[in-house]
């Protein structure tokens, strides 16, 4: 089932298994068109269970026939560990996914693990995202002046949080910054950066890729009939330049109401 409305679009499959299958063919499509029309596709990850629902790019016949050498990988939001710490989001990404396809080493940002004050770690981020788009491989949009990601790839909490992002924290409204902090993260490890909506909503194309019965509850506020709350959840703050695209599972779409 699909609905569109605008840019936005909701495709909701019978199971986990059918997202990840479309998924991969989403994924693939827009690689080869960002390849062959810009020579580069940059692609911004986020943590959870993305990476294993991204599973099927790793398998024929994704593997073989996507680009992999034009891919730019970023982080949508980061926890401030080490690399082999299990809590990072980069190691789940290198166990998950990197080992197994061929994306050049020098074309995957992580964040500078050796700096462990989650201010000085944001900082370094924006620095280096301000360097690709120096160096041309992520543009600036022409509507905000925030970089323009091809694809952004966003989980949720059952919270409805996105990137790092909660309910009601303050760093919803900042405008300004590329890479912010949070110190107080209500999930832990306490110390993250993350992407702020400026960014976020500058994207040529986002997908929120939501599976599970214990989303259920977030994605009927986000996208049912009625409005149970007068704080907007993150996740109803996604709203790119570009197209929405919601990939959900029946479970996670269990209490959306028909139209």
């Amino acid at each position: 089932m699909a609905a569109a409305k605008g840019d936005t679009k909701v495709a909701v499959f019978d199971c986990e298994e059918d997202v990840a299958v479309a998924l991969a063919k989403y994924i693939a499509d827009l690689s080869d068109k960002c390849a062959k029309e810009k020579g580069v596709f940059s692609v911004v990850l986020s943590g959870g269970s993305l990476i294993d629902t991204m599973r099927k790019l790793v398998e024929q016949p994704f593997v073989d026939t996507i680009d992999w050498s034009k891919w730019h990988v970023v982080w949508l939001d980061e926890r401030v560990v080490r690399k082999n710490d299990s809590e990072s989001n980069y190691k789940l990404a290198y166990d998950g996914f990197f080992c197994k396809v061929q994306i050049p080493p020098n074309n995957i940002y992580a964040i500078n693990d050796e700096l462990p004050a989650p201010e000085d770690a944001a900082d370094d981020y924006e620095a280096c995202l301000k360097t690709l788009v120096e160096k041309g491989i992520i543009e600036l949009s022409k509507a905000s002046g925030f970089p323009k990601f091809d694809l952004m790839l966003v989980g949720m909490g059952p919270d409805g949080h996105v990137a790092s992002l909660f309910p009601r924290h303050p760093l919803l409204q900042e405008r300004n910054r590329w890479v912010t902090y949070i110190k107080d993260s209500p999930k832990p490890p306490p110390e993250r950066i993350t992407f702020t909506f400026p960014v976020i909503n500058s994207s040529a194309n986002i997908a929120l890729v939501l599976t599970g019965p214990e989303l259920a509850h977030a994605v009927h506020i986000a996208l049912g009939n009625q409005q149970t709350s007068s704080d907007l959840l993150p996740v109803q703050m996604v709203s790119p330049e570009g197209k929405l695209t919601w990939f959900l599972d029946q479970a996670a779409a269990s209490k959306i109401k028909a139209t």
